[in-house]
């Protein structure tokens, strides 16, 4: 794909290979997007982390088509969120709890698929799961998760259901490579 209306685009789908279910291959993954229209189509590790160029107008389109694609091949229907590569380099270059000195392996980032209100964000409890903390900036909720993502009640579901989205987490180490691929 070439043209200078083409641009760099990461794909974040929620909940595939994960525990043995919704069971995906990368190859596959890649082979869908490519008949989808994106070129340059990489992936990173088995959970549908994707980079792809594409146009802005099938940028616009691809989440529900690439849910679409994969309800059809595969048989069931995930969440597919998607932005521009120079987003995912603002995430990594602006993530707030680098400056407190955090551990980043202590570190995740919740991709929303729409910036939440304020006031769904003001219903947040800080409180819900000492020690852990959060800063919600547009459509990315930042995370310092001390006692690890598995332990947190910060989940995909809190989320959702608090901010009225979706979200999909990544830890910070894929939030990097994910911008690392990105920038080509």
């Amino acid at each position: 794909m070439t043209g200078k209306h083409v641009s760099t685009w990461v794909v974040l789908l929620r909940g595939i290979n994960v525990g043995g279910r919704n069971k995906v291959p990368m190859a596959a993954l890649r082979g869908l997007l490519e008949a989808l229209g994106c070129g340059e189509v990489r992936t990173y590790i088995q959970s549908g982390n994707t980079v792809l160029t594409a146009t802005k107008t099938l940028a616009a389109r691809l989440p529900e088509a690439l849910a679409e694609a994969m309800a059809e091949r595969f048989g069931f229907r995930v969440s597919v969120l998607l932005r521009a590569g120079r987003d995912l380099e603002r995430v990594a270059t602006t993530n707030p709890f680098l400056a407190t000195g955090a551990d980043p392996r202590q570190l995740h980032v919740a991709f929303l698929a729409e910036v939440p209100e304020a006031s769904a964000v003001a219903t947040l409890d800080p409180d819900r799961s000492p020690p852990d903390r959060f800063i919600v900036r547009g459509p990315e909720v930042f995370l310092h998760l001390p006692n690890g993502v598995g332990r947190t009640k910060l989940t995909n579901a809190y989320l959702d259901r608090t901010l009225g989205t979706t979200s999909t987490v990544r830890n910070w180490r894929t939030v990097l490579a994910l911008a690392e691929l990105a920038r080509g």
